[in-house]
């Protein structure tokens, strides 16, 4: 019985069976195959006429036909779904397809992927050297760990003694036991406060020094590593991965500590009072950490794996409110939301897999800790029977059965939270011992007076993140003292490229720098970069207040006389002084335009009376009269015999580059003319 879509061919002629058929469709029709009226009918139809006997042979092997094919295709529809289910079940079960979380390490980056990876007894090791400075904080917690644990497991025995002594009668051993709980119960309390009072202190060490290390390592890197690190990334290993380790020792190592002296406790208690009954609870704990060891794993590589879209995803809400005219003038808020909840997403998911991880763990010890207690009344039953143990001895053996079981859970559970959280921190410890630049490592020369005189002989360079692609190629050029060159160029020729190299943010692949007649890879760059004042195309200024933007960066103390003679050199104080504060006003992104963001910029290049000068297009956004102020600062400046300086334009105006006395043009990396 089918309700089917059926189509019947009916040759125009019967005798000709190669002739074209006529399809006859039945649209939901009701067919029954064994005693079908359809069939009935046709096979009338065909009957009536007797050359036509024949030809209904062709219609009853039709309908045969058609309903071998519904019943082949409704089985093999079973089937499937059949398989699918059994797939789904299958793929759902512990090791199964859904557990497995590569798909999400290669939607994730997980760089730097060169470092080693960091094992709990490293991440134990490089946390203690943190806080090494203040161990008597430590000393003095696990002193008092010690004295709590022993007090706490020495309860139960002294509990179970004291209602056997009062229930047979015995008045002097019940008082004793009494006061020996009273000062157990106090000295386990004041204890325990004091442990944990002590862990906490050691903790907020911990994260406050781990913070301070980890930017500090961050500071120190060279700038190579910023092209390929994202600062989002970065901030939320500062932020979010260091906060993970905030209950550290201030709760997962302490109780891991405690629960072990406990447990050791329990055990001992238990092989006094019967082996054998000791001997089952034991087998049990190992079961329960054999469980956990596979737990505990997987649950280090998903806390990595969630840390790591955390971060990601702190990038992209970073990037997007940062450039959000850019995104409000494009209209791709949708896009932009897209993106966020892709990796929001891929972090629901991983969570997932790491709750119902935590869901089995969790019925595994449930299970086995029940199991446990009915071990206990049956074994413990027997032997009262048997005569080897006493009522007093089974309720001594109940509590430590209990006390161990217990104590081995919270010890795995805080192995947990411990392993989830050096996992999810593994890339803090890996960034915290990067290697720091050479300039910070090595001592260079320093010259006793230092003229404005640089070489570029047969420079080449290309960036880390994009090997294949040379930047310079065999660059040659000299730069007097007390002398203006102005570089020009299309875009991507390598001009700001060339001022990296010169300030010593890069190094160049081929080919050597010479200041003064000395490599620039001898000499103290950090010296150097104080005789330096640069100024960028888009200066980015501090949220701080104007003076202190102006004279960030100067390695002398600076006056506010100086301060303002600066910005009336570069032509800023009159707008300066038009701010609600003046020079103490709180500079933010919406306060000032492009041109007086440069200005400041130049005052604060100014301000160093440096020997080497760099405008990289800081004239861009200024307009024809400031444009033609700075001009005046530059022969000034040129006119200083007292103090040889050397000034470098990166500029595309021409009314910007008649100041200087050469003109170095590059195109595809390489210097094509020089004209003065």
């Amino acid at each position: 019985m089918a309700a089917l879509r059926t189509a019947f061919h009916f040759r125009t002629s019967f005798n000709d069976r190669n002739s074209n058929s006529i399809p006859i469709f039945t649209s939901k029709t009701s067919l029954n195959f064994c005693n079908s009226t359809l069939a009935r009918t046709l096979a009338h139809t065909v009957n009536t006429n007797s050359s036509c006997a024949v030809r209904r042979m062709y219609v009853l092997h039709a309908l045969k036909h058609n309903r071998e094919d519904c019943f082949v295709e409704r089985n093999e529809t079973a089937l499937d779904m059949f398989v699918k289910w059994f797939q789904s079940i299958r793929d759902t079960f512990p090791g199964g397809r859904w557990w497995n979380l590569r798909d999400f390490e290669q939607n994730v980056d997980v760089s730097p992927s060169a470092a080693e990876p960091v094992t709990v007894l490293k991440a134990l090791r490089k946390m203690w050297a943190l806080v090494a400075d203040e161990k008597w904080i430590l000393y003095t917690a696990f002193g008092a760990l010690i004295v709590a644990a022993v007090s706490e497991i020495s309860m139960p025995g002294i509990l179970a003694g004291s209602v056997f002594s009062a229930q047979n009668g015995e008045m002097l051993v019940f008082y004793q036991n009494s006061r020996l709980l009273i000062f157990l119960c106090f000295t386990s309390g004041i204890c325990s406060g004091l442990r944990s009072g002590c862990f906490a202190v050691a903790n907020m060490i911990l994260v406050k020094r781990l913070r301070e290390t980890l930017y500090s390592s961050l500071l120190l890197q060279d700038i190579s590593f910023f092209d390929t690190v994202a600062v989002g990334d970065l901030t939320s290993r500062l932020s979010t991965d260091c906060q993970r380790l905030s209950h550290t020792v201030g709760n997962d190592i302490h109780l891991i500590l405690r629960n072990i002296l406990q447990g050791i406790g329990a055990f001992i208690a238990l092989m006094t009072l019967s082996w054998p009954l000791a001997l089952s609870s034991l087998v049990i704990c190992c079961i329960l950490s054999l469980i956990f060891l596979i737990y505990g794993q997987y649950q280090k590589k998903a806390a990595l794996l969630a840390q790591n879209c955390v971060a990601s995803s702190n990038e992209v809400a970073e990037e997007t409110l940062s450039l959000m005219r850019t995104i409000r003038a494009y209209g791709t808020e949708k896009e932009e939301f897209q993106r966020f909840t892709q990796w929001i997403e891929r972090l629901a998911s991983v969570g997932m897999r790491e709750s119902v991880a935590y869901g089995l763990w969790t019925l595994s010890f449930s299970t086995l800790y029940r199991s446990t207690q009915v071990l206990a009344v049956l074994f413990g039953g027997m032997s009262i029977l048997s005569g080897h143990v006493s009522a007093e001895q089974l309720t001594k053996y109940v509590f430590y059965c209990e006390w161990l079981i217990y104590a081995a859970w919270r010890l795995q559970d805080s192995m947990s939270s411990l392993l989830q959280s050096l996992g999810a921190c593994e890339k803090v410890f890996q960034l915290m011992h990067l290697p720091s630049s050479c300039e910070f490592l090595s001592k260079g020369v320093k010259l006793r007076r230092l003229t404005g005189c640089v070489d570029f002989v047969n420079v080449s360079f290309h960036y880390s993140s994009r090997k294949m692609v040379p930047i310079l190629e065999y660059v040659n050029f000299s730069l007097k003292a007390n002398e203006v060159v102005a570089i020009v160029g299309v875009s991507g020729s390598g001009k700001s490229s060339l001022i990296n190299l010169l300030l010593g943010l890069y190094e160049p692949i081929n080919g050597e720098i010479f200041v003064n007649g000395i490599p620039l890879g001898e000499m103290d760059i950090r010296w150097l970069r104080e005789n330096m004042g640069y100024v960028g195309q888009e200066p980015h200024l501090f949220h701080t207040d104007v003076k202190s933007n102006i004279s960030y960066g100067c390695p002398r103390s600076i006056g506010q006389e100086e301060i303002e003679s600066a910005a009336k050199s570069a032509y800023a104080h009159e707008f300066i002084s038009a701010l609600p504060n003046g020079y103490d006003t709180i500079i933010n992104d919406n306060l000032l335009s492009g041109g007086e963001k440069q200005r400041i910029a130049i005052a604060r290049a100014l301000l160093r009376d440096p020997i080497f000068l760099v405008f990289d297009e800081a004239t861009s956004a200024l307009d024809a009269e400031s444009e033609g102020y700075i001009k005046e600062i530059i022969q000034s400046l040129k006119n200083d015999t007292e103090r040889l300086r050397s000034i470098i334009i990166v500029s595309q105006r021409l009314s910007t580059i008649k100041a200087a006395d050469r003109i170095l043009v590059l195109n595809h990396g390489r210097v094509v003319e020089m004209d003065s």
